[in-house]
């Protein structure tokens, strides 16, 4: 049940564009086809699925504070979280080069369409953000950390391909000209991403509700054992009146 939440939580509620709106850059570049928006969203989702879990690990093992304590207990106390940007980008930066290859092997006119734009994922600040975000929200494991990068890739690839979608059918529209381009993108980004706030209701509105039982239930309670005192009050009453 976490790893369901965890993951449809970080498709809708917690978006990389919509939400946190990280990643614009290839956002608005790559969105103009949606050949080339599923190319590199695929591209996306696979270096967050990779870098998130490893990324985890240099966390655990190695980074935080006390995680050397498995080379001994002379290292319990060293700290080199100062270098998680480093380790981070480094290892964003191996998995981008990986896909790179792979693209240009196996689909050179793809490779050909995304351009710059794909050595230009290790810099994509929505892959950094997820490593980030797994490691501010401490996240208990590496499934979990496997769940949230995947879901965080797919939350992107919705975003750029529904973009592109729409671009490519508001050619044949009449747009104002002051709007076309880069405006009427923003303003539609804007409305998407106030369309998917609205999901955040789906995991909350049920705890909501359960924390506002216990004071219901509180406050029955509390109306039970008053009326039981008074009730005590009215029969001692009557006992003194018939003595």
């Amino acid at each position: 049940m976490e790893h369901i939440e965890l993951f449809f939580k970080s498709i809708f509620i917690d978006n990389m564009v919509f939400a946190t709106f990280l990643g614009m850059c290839s956002y608005l570049a790559v969105s103009k086809k949606v050949s080339t928006a599923v190319g590199l969203g695929a591209a996306v989702i696979f270096v967050l699925a990779v870098t998130v879990p490893l990324n985890w690990l240099l966390d655990q093992y190695i980074l935080k504070e006390g995680a050397l304590v498995w080379l001994g207990p002379e290292y319990a106390e060293y700290d080199l979280s100062f270098l998680s940007f480093i380790m981070f980008i480094a290892t964003i930066a191996t998995m981008v080069q990986l896909v790179e290859i792979i693209v240009e092997k196996f689909s050179p006119s793809l490779y050909n369409s995304l351009g710059i734009f794909l050595p230009l994922i290790a810099v994509n600040c929505a892959i950094l953000g997820g490593s980030l975000f797994m490691q501010s929200r401490e996240i208990p494991s590496l499934g979990l950390a496997l769940t949230y990068g995947v879901g965080s890739g797919i939350g992107w690839f919705l975003a750029i391909l529904a973009i592109a979608a729409i671009r490519e059918k508001i050619r044949y529209s009449n747009v104002p000209p002051a709007l076309r381009g880069l405006g009427i993108t923003f303003i539609i980004t804007g409305l998407m991403a106030i369309g998917f706030m609205s999901f955040g209701g789906m995991l909350t509105g049920g705890d909501e509700e359960k924390k506002d039982d216990k004071p219901k239930v509180e406050a029955k309670v509390d109306k039970v054992e008053v009326k039981k005192e008074e009730a005590k009050v009215i029969v001692a009453e009557n006992t003194n009146i018939t003595q």
